[in-house]
């Protein structure tokens, strides 16, 4: 996915620092998906979806569903449709995402496609976060910079920055990728009809993590003792807060502790957690624990698309839900991490069935 660059050499001279242009990494990628399925995944209301359209200088952004009236009255051009996790509803997607399983799942988010007609984009604008963009079938012409200034446009729809000065363009024909780090400074104009593969990365915000991280721990707070005024004294100045009461309740609150292993946990839990879009379907017959070992024996078995299954030291962490490691058969869960499916000649072999089966049944693992 480098055009032969070694990865330790992209992470030491590009990731989060310059982009990158590859030629032709990827020529078949044009026909991975249809613009009609495109749609079609945008008149779903489990797929978030958006519409941007721009007409007379003037943007405007429409959240989906939509359905074909919404798609006649469009115009022929100026137009982009943005699908967003498109690889947790078409395997051949979630196959591309995993094509870049040389940088941690921790820090991959999605795949985006982007349908636009000739004249369409979504403006000049920047990510806060890493992102691959593959082209598919079509031409789009990307103005990038490194401009510091980055101030918005007011009262706009969109992100959209207000002075854009590009500094260098590519133009991306099919199975071409650019790579940018956050907070380039970009703008893709469709040239022809096209798509575009985005590769997204978590980058989540310190305001955003400690939100997560003290909601993560409410849930786990046992604090003990309640507020008590014995020695009350008679008061001239009843709306005042006393010293005394404060003092009080800061005893109270310092009962809040955390260590790292709390943090560990939480940080696996918010890493692996659904996002909300996500419902996973579990079998209509689910097979028994018997008959379940048997046939992943000889079957082998597959995390589902939407599952995310990590892991550190002391603890595998499934779709938001932590667990200790076994004592026997942590390699194999580890590889099933890690490839995202086991053989059955793996599966043979000193297996946690007692883990296995109860994500099959919550529809976390599935039959090839």
């Amino acid at each position: 996915m480098l055009g032969g660059m070694p990865v330790a050499r992209f992470l030491r001279d590009h990731w989060q620092k310059r982009p990158l242009l590859v030629r032709q990494v990827m020529p078949r990628v044009e026909g991975l998906l249809s613009v009609d399925a495109l749609f079609a995944l945008a008149a779903r209301d489990d797929v978030e979806s958006r519409l941007i359209v721009r007409e007379r200088g003037r943007w405007t952004l429409a959240h989906g569903p939509f359905d074909r009236s919404d798609r006649r009255a469009l115009p022929s051009r100026n137009w982009t449709l943005l699908v967003q996790g498109v690889n947790l509803h078409v395997a051949a997607a979630d196959a591309l995402l995993r094509h870049f399983d040389f940088l941690p799942y921790a820090r991959l988010d999605d795949l985006m496609v982007s349908y636009a007609a000739p004249g369409g984009g979504v403006g000049p604008h920047f990510d806060s976060y890493d992102v691959f963009l593959l082209q598919g079938f079509g031409r789009r012409l990307w103005r990038t910079s490194r401009q510091r200034d980055l101030t918005l446009t007011p009262r706009t729809p969109l992100k959209i920055l207000c002075r854009f000065r590009p500094q260098s363009s590519s133009l991306l024909a099919p199975g071409d990728m650019l790579y940018l780090p956050p907070r380039i400074a970009h703008d893709g104009i469709a040239i022809d009809a096209c798509t575009t593969y985005s590769i997204g990365f978590r980058a989540p915000a310190a305001q955003e993590l400690a939100l997560a991280f003290l909601d993560w721990l409410r849930d786990r707070l046992e604090l003990e003792g309640r507020y008590e005024d014995r020695d009350l004294a008679p008061t001239t100045e009843p709306a005042h807060i006393s010293r005394a009461m404060r003092t009080k309740a800061a005893a109270l609150l310092r009962g809040i502790r955390w260590d790292a292993r709390a943090i560990d946990r939480f940080l696996g839990a918010y890493l692996t957690e659904p996002k909300p879009t996500v419902h996973f379907e579990r079998p209509a017959r689910p097979l028994a624990a018997a008959a379940f070992r048997r046939a992943a024996a000889q079957r082998g078995l597959r995390l589902d698309a939407r599952a995310q299954l990590l892991y550190d030291e002391r603890h595998l962490f499934m779709n938001g839900e932590a667990t200790a490691w076994p004592r026997r058969g942590a390699d194999v869960l580890r590889k099933l991490a890690n490839a995202r499916e086991l053989s059955g000649k793996e599966l043979r072999l000193a297996t946690p069935f007692a883990f296995l089966y109860p994500w099959y049944r919550d529809g976390f693992l599935r039959f090839p």
